[in-house]
């Protein structure tokens, strides 16, 4: 029997369908800008906000906590990325947003637990409501995309000309990182901070190693997180019913996504040694 058969498997199945959507595109754009390491301190930045929110209003603060905590951020790496160097303001939000979630989370009698939960989320208990909140914040980032499209792809391929056709750029960087903000807060209580990352980065990359054509590397890396998403939770289902291992699903969906990065690297490989022949 599948694990689509499971209420449970559907539900976290279809809210990783959902940010495999959004992670698609935006997950394009952030590799094509070189910030793959601005949407991993995006996600830890995040995560005190997560935290207040719960420890504050429980389970329905989280997503306003988030937000908040998600909109901020993307606010401060705008503003330190033209006063510093990007690096270095990433280093500093990361370090000090991710020691603050820490030092809230540490405060409560279930800290261990509280912790593991932010960081790896709990797809199989994805709620009804859990799904609706990630689809309504995937369905608002899909519209900012259509309506920003072009000139998000021009400033990441060529902010100069785009500053030239009079986009500003400055606020197309914090659009795109507001965005990937609202991506990972659309997947933080659901699958967690690590594994919200790896939807952004790993399918795209791997997309990339695929193609060079970009109407082909967005749907191609929608496509392979919807794909990993599936085999991860197929594969931890079957392991845990016929064979008693207990696999964590968000664990083993980021490896499937890493399986497929894998491959993808193999064939580009061996698609350049036939080419250099």
């Amino acid at each position: 029997m599948s694990a689509l058969h499971a209420p449970f498997l559907a539900r976290a199945l279809a809210v990783l369908v959902l940010l495999a959507l959004v992670a698609g595109p935006v997950g394009t754009l952030v590799m094509l800008r070189g910030l793959a390491f601005s949407t991993d301190t995006i996600a830890h930045a995040v995560f005190p906000g997560v935290v207040a929110g719960f420890v504050l209003g429980g389970e329905t603060g989280v997503l306003p906590g988030a937000l908040v905590a998600a909109v901020l951020t993307a606010v401060a790496f705008t503003a330190l990325s033209a006063r510093v160097r990007a690096d270095t303001g990433l280093a500093v939000l990361l370090t000090s947003m991710f020691a603050l979630g820490v030092v809230m989370v540490s405060q409560r009698a279930s800290y261990t637990a509280d912790l593991t939960a932010f960081l790896f989320g709990r797809v199989l208990f994805t709620s009804p409501a859990q799904l609706a909140e990630t689809a309504l914040l995937a369905v608002l980032v899909l519209i900012a995309l259509a309506l920003c499209w072009r000139p998000l792809v021009l400033t990441a391929f060529d902010p100069v000309t785009a500053r030239a056709q009079g986009y500003r750029t400055r606020l197309l960087d914090l659009l795109l990182n507001v965005l990937a903000a609202l991506v990972v807060v659309a997947g933080a209580r659901a699958v967690g901070t690590l594994l919200v990352i790896a939807l952004l980065i790993v399918p795209a990359a791997t997309a990339r190693l695929l193609s060079h054509r970009l109407p082909l590397i967005v749907p191609l890396a929608c496509g392979l997180a919807g794909v990993a998403a599936w085999t991860g939770l197929e594969i931890s289902y079957r392991a845990s019913v016929l064979y008693g291992w207990r696999l964590a699903s968000g664990a083993t969906v980021v490896l499937a996504l890493v399986a497929c990065y894998a491959l993808a690297l193999a064939l580009n490989h061996l698609r350049k040694d036939k080419h250099d022949e």
